[in-house]
């Protein structure tokens, strides 16, 4: 890490709440239940070239 930049103690963070779009609607990733959360952490994300 570079000198310059600030660290926080790990008992000062908090969690980060992750959302994923799901049949039309969001969801928290935490209300997933095992197998769902699997399936979400084995996901792969792409980038499509634009058309002409």
């Amino acid at each position: 890490m570079k000198e310059n930049q600030n660290q926080i103690d790990d008992s000062q963070r908090q969690p980060c709440e992750v959302w994923t779009r799901v049949m039309g609607y969001h969801r928290p990733v935490s209300s997933f239940n095992s197998g769902k959360k699997s399936e979400h952490q084995q996901r792969c994300f792409f980038n499509e070239e634009r058309t002409r």
